[in-house]
C-alpha cells in the first residue's frame, strides 16, 4: 500500500507542477521503482514499448490521419453547410445546427478539441451576429465548448480505442454503444438550445427550398459517406475497425483530391505533419501509462481495491454512481485517454463482476470524460473555446454551467438506462 501511496503522490506533485502527463507518469513510476525495489531500467523500456505494441491500437494512427485530411480538404465545411441548410429554418436553428455539425464532425475527427476549433471558428461569429443569430456571447461560447465534447462519443472515437486496448473489449461494439450515447447527448443539447431560443427571441433561420436542400445534400454526400462507411461497414461485418480506419484514409484522399479538389500538396503535407505530432503524443502517453499501470499492479493496490469494492459494494447501481463521480472528477484534470489508462484497470473487474456489461461500462466512462472536456477548472475544451471566442476564462466557466447540467442528465440516462447505448450493439450483433 505504501508503494501505491508514493506512486500517486509523486504523480499529483508533477501534475501540480504543470509537467506534461507522460513526464508525470514516467517520473512517478521511476521514483517509486527506486524506493521500493531493485528493478532493471530495461523493464521500463519494455513496459513503455509494450503499451504501444498492441494490435487494437493499429487503427488509431489511420483515424488520426483521415481526420486531419478531411479537415484541411474541405470535407468538414461541406457537412456544416449541409446541416445548416437541413436544419436552418426554425427558431433556434443555428444553435441546433452547431450541435448537429459537431456530431457529424465528430464522426470525421474523433477529437473533441478539433471539433471545437473547426465548428466553433465557423459558427461563433454567426451565432453572435445580430442579423443572423442573435445569441449572447455567453450562450454561444458554452454551446461551442459543450457541443465539441460529443466527438469522443460518436465513432470513430480515439478514447474508445484506448479503452478497448486497455480492457480487451471489442472496439466495434464500443463504437456502436457510443453512437447511442452520442445521440442522447446531442438531442438534449439541441432541445435546450431550442428552449433557450424561444425564451430569448433569437433570429429565426431562413426557410430553404427543396432544391437548395437537394443541392446541399449532393455537395456533402461524399463527406456524409464517412460515418456510413465506418459505422455501417463495421456493423455489417465488411470491415474490422482497423480495416475501416485504413479505408477511411484512402477514401478521404480520393474525395479531397479528385472530388472536392481542395487538397493540394502543401495542405496534404500540413495534415500529415499535424497527424505525426498527434500520433506521437498519443503513443508516448499510452506507453508511459502502461509503465505506470505495471508499477501500480506490482504494488498490489488494484487487487486490494478490487477486493474492498467487491466486499463492501453489492449493488451495481451504487458502483456505477461511484464510478461516475470518479471519472467526472478525473476528466476535469487529465486527458480522457490518460484517465482511461490509469483508472479503468482499477474498476473494471469489480464492476463487471457485479453484472455490468463491459461495453456499457466503456460507454459510461467515456460519457463522463466527454463532460470533463468542458468542466472547470481544466477541461481542455474550455481553453480551446477561449481561443476561438476571445472571451476570458471566467466568462467561459460561467457559460458552460447550464450545459454541464444538461450533460449530467444525459449521463444519468446513459448510465441507468443501458438500452439507450446498447441498442445499436444489439443490432450489430
Amino acid at each position: 500500500m505504501e508503494m501505491a501511496i508514493v506512486l500517486f503522490v509523486a504523480l499529483f506533485v508533477f501534475l501540480f507542477l504543470s509537467a506534461p502527463i507522460y513526464v508525470a507518469l514516467t517520473a512517478a513510476s521511476l521514483i517509486t521503482m527506486f524506493f521500493f525495489g531493485d528493478y532493471s531500467l530495461s523493464a521500463v523500456m519494455q513496459r513503455i514499448f509494450g503499451g504501444m505494441d498492441k494490435f487494437a491500437l493499429m487503427s488509431l494512427p489511420f483515424y488520426v490521419i483521415a481526420a486531419d485530411i478531411m479537415t484541411v480538404g474541405g470535407m468538414s465545411k461541406k457537412i456544416v453547410d449541409f446541416v445548416n441548410v437541413a436544419m436552418g429554418s426554425f427558431c433556434g436553428s443555428l444553435a441546433v445546427v452547431t450541435q448537429g455539425a459537431s456530431m457529424f464532425f465528430g464522426a470525421l475527427s474523433g477529437s473533441s478539441p478539433a471539433t471545437v476549433v473547426a465548428i466553433g471558428s465557423m459558427m461563433y461569429p454567426r451565432l453572435t451576429s445580430e442579423s443572423e443569430g442573435g445569441y449572447s456571447k455567453k450562450f454561444a461560447a458554452g454551446l461551442i465548448a459543450s457541443s465539441g465534447a460529443v466527438a469522443i462519443l460518436i465513432p470513430p472515437s480515439i478514447t474508445f480505442i484506448i479503452y478497448g486496448a486497455t480492457t480487451g473489449v471489442s472496439i466495434a461494439a464500443l463504437f456502436a454503444g457510443g453512437l447511442g450515447a452520442g445521440l442522447v447527448f446531442g438531442v438534449l443539447i439541441m432541445t435546450y438550445s431550442y428552449y433557450y431560443a424561444l425564451n430569448h427571441h433569437v433570429v429565426v433561420g431562413n426557410r430553404v427550398s427543396g432544391l437548395q436542400l437537394l443541392k446541399a445534400a449532393k455537395d456533402a454526400s461524399w463527406s456524409l459517406g464517412v460515418p456510413v462507411i465506418i459505422v455501417g461497414g463495421i456493423s455489417a461485418g465488411v470491415f474490422t475497425p482497423t480495416e475501416a480506419a485504413g479505408f477511411s484514409v484512402v477514401y478521404a484522399l480520393f474525395v479531397c483530391v479528385f472530388i472536392y479538389r481542395e487538397l493540394p500538396l502543401s495542405k496534404l503535407l500540413l495534415a500529415l505533419k499535424t497527424s505525426a505530432v498527434t500520433i506521437g503524443q498519443l503513443m508516448i502517453l499510452l506507453g508511459t501509462a502502461c509503465l505506470f499501470g505495471w508499477v501500480l499492479t506490482v504494488s498490489f493496490f488494484p487487487q486490494i481495491l478490487a477486493s474492498i469494492m467487491t466486499e463492501t459494494i453489492t449493488s451495481k447501481y451504487t458502483m456505477l454512481f461511484i464510478v461516475n463521480i470518479m471519472f467526472l472528477v478525473a476528466g476535469m484534470f487529465v486527458d480522457g485517454g490518460a484517465a482511461i489508462m490509469i483508472l479503468a484497470p482499477l474498476i473494471f473487474i469489480p464492476i463487471v463482476k457485479l453484472g455490468v456489461d463491459p461495453v456499457h461500462l466503456g460507454v459510461v466512462l467515456v460519457t463522463n470524460l466527454s463532460i470533463g472536456m468542458f468542466t472547470p477548472p481544466f477541461g481542455l475544451n474550455l481553453f480551446v473555446a477561449r481561443s476561438v471566442t476571445g472571451l476570458s476564462l471566467g466568462e467561459i466557466y460561467r457559460s458552460v454551467l447550464p450545459f454541464i447540467l444538461i450533460s449530467v442528465i444525459a449521463l444519468v440516462i446513459v448510465t441507468y438506462i443501458p438500452v439507450v447505448s446498447m441498442v445499436f450493439v444489439s443490432l450489430m450483433s
